[in-house]
């Protein structure tokens, strides 16, 4: 059920502030410059506005001191000089509901799909606080994707987090936007972090459609917003799920990319004093996707769960590179997208023996893991003699393993294919047919 848009209104109304602390520029240097000391209350995280004549310029407050306030702004500084007002605000409140279910907003609650929108009663903050580790859940159930290598070799548990790491172009949005559209979930929150505006505006209405939206929030801050909007988003998002797990529901999660939002950081942090540490990170990184991801996964007991995907740019395919290395350590698993494997025409372009799903062997039941162990066997088989294979320096029955991994390839690609809509039991037996083997017998006995 939905709030009482009047009492949402009663309550916008009332955090509307009174008065608002002025200062004025006593240096500027780049994107940064400083206010001179108020007596007012100002704290790190409020907004500024520039007045330089009868332009307005944006900002944040990212540091202070006796010598003033540091404002990192939104643009560049042209046009601002020394002696110009300063008028700083508190950060926008942030109150999800249930009413922005189907729509898109940017991190500081405003609708980006041109028709109004309003907070809910209840402020939450964006950078909240994991649940207490010795009262949280344990996983849960193995969800139902849709796709038939999900359900199969990397399954999904209720509270699970994943890492989607994939360079550009190999269809990492595609495969979000099949996921969101086929899990088992309540609700599905998705952040897009420094995305191209024509890129948002496309997932949304064709890649996710009205299909996926229907039970979707999407929290979009494109590319040309301020360092400090975009490393919002994917906390901002986080808080929207957490919101809806409160209400016991299930909650699906995507973040895209931890990259964008690991360089939003990066540029905030530096221009707070930080060092840059390795390939330009600062040390607070590690310590920034660490704390974004523990907030994901099961509450309380009795509440519901988050269950997140969270993307990675990989350039090169380098998975040793710091932002892919440093999430690796804090998920339950990772999915690689393969360039290699997109070139040939097959998508997803995931490459199963790179992957992982630390949720396995719980998931599946005995006979299940079998099947999974065979499968990734098979295919790893083919991989290292994939090179002879293809120049004709393999003979059919040097080696019964390679044999049986050469009759079995073809199916087994067409197998990642599949995205029917099935469930589990379903597709484990399709896995088994592409092995060669009879029809699987209906065991859930061991399954979460």
């Amino acid at each position: 059920m939905l709030e009482n848009d009047l009492e949402c209104v009663r309550a916008a109304i009332a955090r509307i502030p009174v008065s608002r602390p002025i200062s004025t520029v006593a240096a500027v240097d780049g994107q940064t410059l400083i206010g001179h000391p108020t007596l007012s209350r100002v704290s790190v995280g409020d907004r500024a506005t520039v007045h330089a004549g009868a332009h307005r310029v944006g900002g944040e407050v990212i540091r202070l001191s006796q010598a003033g306030v540091v404002i990192l702004l939104d643009v560049l500084a042209e046009g601002v000089g020394i002696g110009d007002r300063i008028l700083f605000d508190v950060p926008p409140v942030w109150a999800p509901h249930q009413g922005w279910i189907g729509r898109v907003l940017d991190p500081d609650g405003q609708p980006l799909d041109g028709a109004p929108i309003l907070p809910g009663m209840t402020d939450t903050p964006i950078e909240a606080g994991p649940p207490p580790p010795n009262l949280r859940g344990r996983l849960g159930q193995r969800l139902q994707t849709g796709m038939a290598v999900f359900n199969t070799m990397l399954p999904i548990v209720r509270g699970q987090r994943m890492g989607l790491f994939a360079g550009s172009g190999v269809g990492k949005s595609t495969l979000i936007a099949d996921l969101a559209r086929g899990f088992d979930a309540d609700v599905v929150v998705i952040a897009l972090v420094g995305e191209r505006g024509r890129e948002v505006r496309h997932f949304v209405d064709e890649v996710l459609g009205p299909a996926g939206m229907a039970r979707a929030v999407v929290i979009a801050a494109t590319s040309d917003r301020a360092a400090s909007v975009r490393r919002r988003c994917a906390p901002a998002a986080m808080a929207v799920a957490e919101y809806f797990r409160d209400l016991g529901l299930h909650v699906c999660l995507f973040v895209d990319s931890i990259t964008r939002f690991c360089e939003a950081h990066r540029e905030v942090a530096v221009a707070q004093g930080e060092t840059a540490g390795l390939r330009g990170y600062p040390a607070s990184t590690a310590t920034a996707i660490a704390k974004l991801c523990e907030r994901a996964g099961p509450g309380v007991t009795e509440s519901g769960t988050i269950t997140a995907v969270f993307s990675v740019l990989v350039a090169g395919s380098d998975m040793d590179e710091p932002v892919a290395d440093m999430l690796r350590g804090v998920l339950d698993g990772h999915i690689v997208l393969d360039r290699a494997i997109a070139e040939r025409g097959r998508f997803p372009a995931i490459d199963v023996v790179r992957s992982v799903s630390r949720a396995l062997p719980e998931a599946a039941n005995a006979q299940e893991n079998r099947i999974i162990q065979e499968a990734r066997h098979m295919m790893s088989v083919h991989d290292r003699a994939a090179l002879m294979i293809q120049t004709g320096l393999y003979e059919a029955g040097a080696d019964p393993a390679i044999d049986k991994a050469v009759a079995c390839h073809e199916a087994l690609e067409q197998f990642v294919t599949i995205n029917d809509g099935r469930d589990a039991l379903a597709h484990f037996a399709k896995l088994r047919q592409a092995l060669g083997s009879s029809p699987m017998q209906s065991d859930t006995s061991a399954v979460r």
